[in-house]
């Protein structure tokens, strides 16, 4: 399966590429006049091959610009935006980081509740949808073929569940499920271990550490675990990434050009290799 990924995302890259050829038709002059920028891009962690295969196809269309990535859980973008890191683009697993950010909601006491205004005025975007997949490790031992039945599980204290922290998007929208399915987190936290993003947790299934894990389905594709069951938007509402030029970074303009160019057939072709849906 990780040989499938590296095939997919080196088709991406090679489309990219190809798409891109008849752009490399501008004087050479302009290309070497071009002064190099490095642009910061916090994404979130389940994008990090995907976005790093886009990023190679940037290369073809602005040669002279870095793209400097960090990877980490939404929460932890959030907090480290807010605590002054420089960043020009974020790209969230959930709405709820973007939405703490952006001084269009300050007075939505719920969704930006300390009143922060670090987005970009008219950059924010919904950019890819995500689902939220029951995963198993190779064999499947345990053999859990659906939230039903892990319900079930968990309450029996019958299996280990592995899950993003509840400041995780993946964790939150885990116990989302949680509460369809009107399950006490407390009461089976004994059945369950946590990962600081959704990489940790995929780690986690694909080590068998535990019995399943709740990530998204992209990860579940990068890391060739099997998917038994995907949740619903009635389980826990869509699974959007928005994205935004951040102004505590210095590149703004050139943010701005780098998310057009996400929003590219040949730059979303790399999402929707690992399982992304476009949203633009």
């Amino acid at each position: 399966m990780k040989r499938y990924l590296s095939l997919l995302l080196a088709l991406c890259l090679a489309l990219t590429l190809t798409a891109c050829g008849g752009k490399k038709a501008a004087p050479a002059e302009k290309e070497e006049a071009a002064e190099p920028v490095e642009i910061t891009v916090f994404a979130a962690a389940s994008m990090q091959e995907s976005l790093n295969a886009a990023i190679e196809g940037y290369k073809a269309v602005a040669p002279n610009v870095t793209v400097v990535t960090t990877y980490d859980s939404s929460g932890t973008l959030k907090t480290q935006i807010q605590e002054g890191a420089p960043c020009d683009l974020f790209i969230s697993a959930a709405p709820k980081q973007m939405n703490a950010l952006d001084g269009s909601l300050k007075g939505d006491a719920d969704k930006n509740p300390d009143g922060l205004d670090f987005v970009v005025e008219g950059t924010r975007l919904n950019l890819l949808e995500n689902k939220v997949t029951l995963s198993v490790p190779e064999g499947n031992p345990a053999g859990i073929e659906s939230f039903d039945q892990l319900a079930e599980l968990l309450l029996g204290g019958d299996v280990m569940l592995a899950m993003g922290n509840s400041d995780v998007p993946v964790g939150q929208y885990t116990q989302k499920i949680f509460t369809y399915y009107g399950i006490d987190e407390a009461a089976i936290a004994h059945k369950l271990t946590y990962g600081s993003n959704v990489k940790e947790v995929t780690t986690q299934v694909s080590e068998a550490a535990v019995d399943c894990g709740i990530i998204y389905g992209t990860d579940a594709f990068s890391a060739g675990l099997t998917v038994v069951d995907s949740a619903t938007a009635e389980m826990c509402g869509q699974v959007i990434y928005p994205a935004a030029v951040i102004n505590s970074g210095e590149q703004s303009e050139a943010a701005q050009e780098f998310l057009a160019y996400l929003q590219t057939p040949e730059a979303l072709a790399c999402f929707e290799a690992v399982g992304f849906s476009p949203m633009v």
